[in-house]
């Protein structure tokens, strides 16, 4: 049986912290699929389009990654995609509290697929997309928080 693992997120945008995960999640797992959660009622910076391609960019070279995108609970794009595992990346203590929780509640939902956690790289811990998406707003160099592959200039222009 393939282990499969679903990383969930909105990625907007997606930063060297998600593929920092992304390419520790390979060490551990056949296929990484990484999933857009898409909720009508939040605003983005980004289109959904757009960052579905910008993470296919970053991973190009990578055959054991795909990217996909979903409305609805997380768990259920996991069952539809034979995915048992959920990848999740930890930055800090609260992130922890919150993946928790989160966790609790997708094994009481079904317990076939499993929460693994892993932790950011010490450089990547201080960064969000929150904070990515502040500095961009402000016209601030971001530059050194997103992988090379995700042209935000462009995206703004376009």
């Amino acid at each position: 049986m393939s282990k499969i693992a679903v990383f969930p997120g909105t990625f907007d945008p997606f930063t060297n912290g998600h593929k920092d995960i992304v390419e520790k999640g390979l060490k551990i797992f056949d296929h990484v699929i990484v999933a857009i959660g898409v909720n009508a009622l939040k605003k983005r910076m980004f289109s959904l389009e757009q960052r579905l391609q910008w993470i296919e960019d970053v991973f190009a070279n990578e055959d054991r990654v795909t990217v996909g995108s979903y409305e609805g609970l997380t768990i259920d794009f996991c069952i539809e995609h034979k995915a048992n595992f959920l990848l999740r990346g930890l930055r800090s203590i609260v992130d922890f509290e919150y993946e928790r929780q989160i966790a609790l509640v997708n094994s009481d939902m079904n317990r076939d697929v499993q929460s693994v956690f892993i932790m950011s790289e010490q450089k990547h811990s201080i960064v969000s997309s929150s904070i990515v998406r502040d500095i961009i707003l402000h016209k601030g160099d971001y530059s050194r928080f997103l992988p090379d592959e995700v042209k935000v200039d462009e995206a703004l222009r376009g």
